[in-house]
């Protein structure tokens, strides 16, 4: 099943396809400013058995250098496959794409994993390379670390990349106050996104937690579904203060609540038996599991049996 933090680090591009440009600086690379960014299908099958997916790919245009392809890839480990399919992504692409050239930017959340995406892949014999792969890796060891709220502010998208990628540093809690304190006065169409996708990005590490705290005190007029699940959660503590079973059964409801919400909202239809199970559910650890699989599920069973 993929991952929250998988799905965030290219999920994040399609949201502010401009993202890139700012990427770009960071990393050290001349690209021109785009004048415009088009989210492409990211299927990248052939008539054959083998389904290969790119996570997101954008058609960018520039003023100066003309359009290129930007294919995104989110990185959780090493994995000996991509030296295969990443060389297969980028000539397919180019083939496709009218020899449009093709940039692979790869996003992890681990120096390893980074260190790692970032060897070239050569195909071809020893003393004579046909073909050099050489991806642009974006994670802890490049991206800036953001501790001052005026940059974040500046640039949401580059400080919830950052924030992503960052999601192991020991300083996380600074770059996650820094978040949080930028979005203050941003308008809620704007901040939602950043709230959710940033959540998301931590998947479960201990500063989720951290990031749920600080959203329910510097985000508290947000209606996102995590600021929603978060002020539920809230009252119903506030409520069953003292009473340690009452509290429990709160939390349990208004996660029980924030679901069924999502589910509405992503079209997913409940039979009478799954909106049973969800709202009689006391176990807090178990709606939270489904609550994380509802962010990106397109099927009931996708929530409750995690496949």
């Amino acid at each position: 099943m993929v991952s929250s933090p998988h799905e965030a680090m290219h999920r994040i591009f399609q949201e502010y396809p401009g993202l890139f440009s700012r990427v770009s600086e960071v990393l050290g690379i001349d690209i021109p400013p785009p004048t415009s960014a088009t989210v492409l299908p990211n299927d990248l099958t052939e008539n054959s058995p083998v389904e290969r997916r790119v996570d997101t790919l954008l058609r960018i245009e520039t003023q100066d250098d003309g359009p290129f392809l930007l294919a995104v890839e989110a990185q959780g480990k090493k994995d000996p496959r991509k030296t295969t399919s990443w060389p297969y992504y980028v000539s397919y692409l180019h083939n496709r794409y009218g020899a449009l050239p093709v940039l692979l930017l790869v996003v992890c959340q681990d120096h390893t994993t980074a260190q790692w995406a970032a060897t070239p892949i050569t195909i071809g014999l020893p003393q004579w390379p046909t073909l050099t792969l050489n991806p642009l890796v974006a994670g802890p060891h490049n991206m800036p670390v953001i501790t001052n709220v005026a940059e974040a502010r500046k640039d949401l998208a580059l400080a919830t990349l950052a924030a992503i990628t960052h999601a192991d540093n020991p300083d996380v809690d600074a770059i996650l106050k820094t978040l949080s304190a930028a979005l203050r006065d941003t308008p809620e169409t704007l901040a939602d996104p950043i709230v959710e996708l940033t959540a998301q990005g931590l998947g479960n590490r201990p500063a989720a937690q951290q990031w749920r705290n600080l959203v329910a005190v510097d985000t508290s007029f947000y209606t996102s579904f995590m600021s929603e699940e978060i002020r539920d959660e809230g009252r119903a503590e506030g409520r069953a203060q003292g009473q340690a079973q009452g509290q429990a059964e709160g939390q349990a409801k208004g996660q029980a609540g924030s679901l069924l919400l999502i589910l509405e909202a992503r079209g997913i239809a409940l039979t009478d038996e799954l909106r049973q199970k969800i709202t009689s559910c006391a176990d807090s650890h178990l709606l939270n599991q489904w609550l994380q699989r509802a962010a990106t599920a397109t099927t009931a069973e996708e929530v409750f049996t995690g496949q």
